[in-house]
């Protein structure tokens, strides 16, 4: 290794590129230009005397030198954040930003109104909401809570069972409810075909059989305006079908499966305020009895 010092900013860089492949998609990840991310790396490659990475048409892949330092500087990483937490848990002030993860209609439909009345008693504390299918780290600190409808297995994450959400059939308000038969000529909207095993999909195929499915989407909203639209009858979260324009209630004799919503965060933030005092509005406003 060469007598210049390694810089941790320049450890990030070879991170994100190793997890990204370009570094275009590296900086993006990272909130830095493409000409920095390569002056980085190039300074990283000079400091410790060896070129990390392969360049190809593809894109950037580890040469053996980088594929050896890879677990050490996933290493340095998790130390560094772990430095991020451990000072993060010590402040009690209701001040600064939390990023909550969730759903996209639970998010809107559920989180949004129980963050507005908590940013209400707590000026000072920015609330970020993001909402899509990814699952955000929270050891890296990618999000501060996240809310989602299976357990935690991460380690070093707190946890707890928030609620029990109900499921229902929608349909139109003016349609005619379908028989309690197999659902011949009948239209459904559904989770698109990477979701086919998710309980309420699996209990609408059993209730209506040779029922089609005319939509299909991985967002619960598009679900319940297509429904509402007319396009087919849905299984949705309650919260979110009961409050959609244009729905209602379709009784086949059996309800659909409901699931439930997990709260998780990082045993490093368990002091921090700011989280404490959302957990405890949050809680307050959605847990089970």
């Amino acid at each position: 290794m060469n007598d210049s010092m390694m810089d941790w900013s320049d450890v990030r860089v070879f991170l994100a590129i190793a997890r990204s492949g370009t570094l275009g998609a590296a900086a993006r990840l990272t909130g830095q230009t493409q000409p920095t991310m390569g002056r980085r790396l190039r300074a990283l490659e000079a400091a410790v005397g060896h070129e990390l990475f392969q360049r190809t048409s593809d894109g950037f892949v580890l040469t053996g030198e980088g594929a050896a330092v890879l677990n050490y500087a996933e290493r340095m990483e998790e130390e560094a954040l772990g430095f991020s937490r451990a000072l993060a848990g010590k402040e009690q002030q209701l001040s600064g930003l939390l990023r909550v993860s969730s759903s996209d209609w639970f998010g809107i439909h559920v989180l949004t109104p129980v963050f507005a009345r908590f940013l209400d008693r707590h000026r000072q504390v920015s609330l970020e909401l993001v909402t899509d299918a990814r699952r955000y780290n929270l050891a890296r600190r990618e999000a501060d809570l996240v809310f989602r409808i299976t357990p935690f297995d991460e380690p070093d994450v707190i946890q707890r069972k928030l609620m029990h959400i109900d499921y229902a059939l929608y349909g139109p308000v003016d349609c005619v409810a379908p028989d309690a038969g197999d659902g011949a000529g009948q239209t459904l909207v559904s989770m698109d075909s990477a979701f086919d095993a998710l309980p309420d999909v699996t209990w609408l195929k059993r209730m209506l059989p040779k029922a089609r499915v005319a939509f299909g989407s991985n967002n619960r909203g598009a679900q319940a305006r297509m429904c509402a639209e007319g396009g087919g009858f849905a299984v949705l979260p309650c919260p979110l079908g009961d409050t959609t324009p244009g729905l209602r209630r379709i009784d086949l004799g059996e309800a659909p499966p409901g699931r439930d919503v997990w709260l998780g965060y990082h045993r490093d933030l368990r002091r921090l305020g700011r989280l404490r005092a959302l957990l405890d509005v949050t809680i307050e406003a959605l847990a089970d009895a």
